[in-house]
């Protein structure tokens, strides 16, 4: 085993929360006391250990405590109780370009930040141009860095502090800076420290990345500390909470416009009388397991439209991510309805090729040539779990397997 870089004991961090503020002594002394606070404790009590080497992901719900962790072990805040050892060189990728000064040039606010973050002239001097490079700003780098856009900004920023070299790196949500071809050349940067033995802590939104990247996962909680392992268990952990959350969220919300809803005004029927998902035993479901069975239930009302229908189905994951569209083809005849008029249409699939995620079918019925809606369906929403071999990262599952040949003696 490797020995610690990161230990964190017992941390504990707590924040003023105001109910009013006075801007002057003048208002002060008229008010007749202080302004009025609570205090709220965005860590409390977190404890744990990162090996030398590894890099480790921290999530949680917005105001969980993620920040407020990474900015105590980059020494931007003071924990009120328990302590934060780190071991090596620290770079934080934090707030990109904080130490910039606007009148300054780009080569200028180079030497600055970097000399911040503890590299010398001497060494700045070395790794200049690859800095400047790396940012793609030679054209720019004498121009004072107030005529940046943002986008060079943070460019720059990113720059400097990724090429200081640490030993440990810690990363809040700018993995994604920048346009498509400097991305691309920070996740190949970002893959090279780790192949150098940085240690790297990371907070991220991004769950999928967090499973890609990170061997270690911290689910944090209202500032406590509720759960640590491997990346795939604890987000999938996490997940699990939050699907709960979602869903009982949105059970009060139906109950809430139910209860608004006027029940003496006829509502309008609508054709689409079913939507829904079955499992393998034909159960209505609202959560799906990756490579298992699924089928998608519609049922309408074809003798009110009275012409052939198209049955269009999409698949979007909640971030907008289109993962396919399909439909029925040239059209459901008439002469398929039952005696109500109605239609049920099953499409059955298999082997659900889906990674781990929440994602929504959205239905609407089209005439044969798909010029026409008569009718699109709320969105139905499903998340989707780890099958029994999940060892796969993206957005679907290929399905596939790998044949070895031959011996190794």
């Amino acid at each position: 085993m490797s020995r610690p870089a990161v230990v964190v004991d017992d941390v504990a961090k707590k924040f003023k929360l105001f109910h009013e503020r006075h801007d002057s002594l003048k208002s002060t002394i008229l008010s007749g006391r202080r302004a009025r606070y609570e205090e709220f404790w965005a860590l409390d009590g977190v404890s744990f250990e990162v090996r030398e080497g590894s890099t480790i992901g921290l999530i949680g719900e917005n105001g969980s405590g993620k920040s407020t962790l990474l900015k105590c072990m980059a020494r931007i805040l003071l924990p009120d109780r328990g302590r934060i050892t780190i071991s090596g060189k620290v770079s934080a990728l934090l707030e990109l370009g904080a130490g910039f000064h606007p009148d300054l040039s780009g080569r200028e606010n180079v030497y600055l930040n970097a000399s911040i973050l503890g590299m010398s002239k001497k060494e700045v001097d070395l790794r200049f141009d690859d800095i400047v490079s790396f940012a793609g700003l030679e054209r720019f780098i004498d121009t004072p860095v107030k005529n940046y856009s943002s986008g060079m900004y943070v460019r720059l920023g990113f720059s400097v502090a990724i090429n200081v070299e640490p030993e440990v790196l810690l990363v809040d949500e700018i993995l994604a800076v920048g346009d498509e071809e400097f991305q691309e050349r920070s996740a190949e940067k970002f893959a090279e420290l780790k192949r150098s033995g940085c240690t790297i802590v990371v907070v991220s939104h991004s769950l999928d990345q967090m499973r890609s990247i990170c061997e270690e996962v911290v689910l944090l909680e209202h500032g406590k500390l509720v759960a640590i392992g491997k990346s795939g268990e604890i987000v999938d952990k996490y997940l699990g909470h939050v699907r709960d959350d979602r869903r009982a969220r949105e059970a009060e919300e139906r109950a809430r416009y139910r209860a608004l809803v006027p029940t003496d005004e006829p509502a309008e029927i609508p054709l689409v009388s079913c939507f829904e998902l079955l499992d393998d035993e034909g159960h209505p479901t609202s959560t799906a397991r990756s490579n298992d069975p699924l089928t998608v239930r519609v049922t309408y009302d074809a003798r009110r439209i009275g012409e052939p229908v198209r049955v269009a189905l999409s698949i979007y994951r909640t971030d907008g991510a289109h993962v396919v569209s399909l439909n029925t083809g040239y059209g459901i005849a008439m002469g398929e309805a039952g005696e109500d008029g109605s239609v049920t249409v099953d499409y059955r699939i298999p082997s659900l090729p889906l990674q781990t995620g929440v994602y929504e079918w959205s239905l609407a019925l089209h005439d044969t040539d798909m010029l026409h809606i008569f009718e699109r369906a709320e969105r139905l929403r499903f998340d989707v779990t780890p099958g029994d071999f999940h060892d796969q990262r993206g957005l679907v599952d290929l399905g596939g397997e790998f044949v070895t040949r031959g011996s190794v003696s």
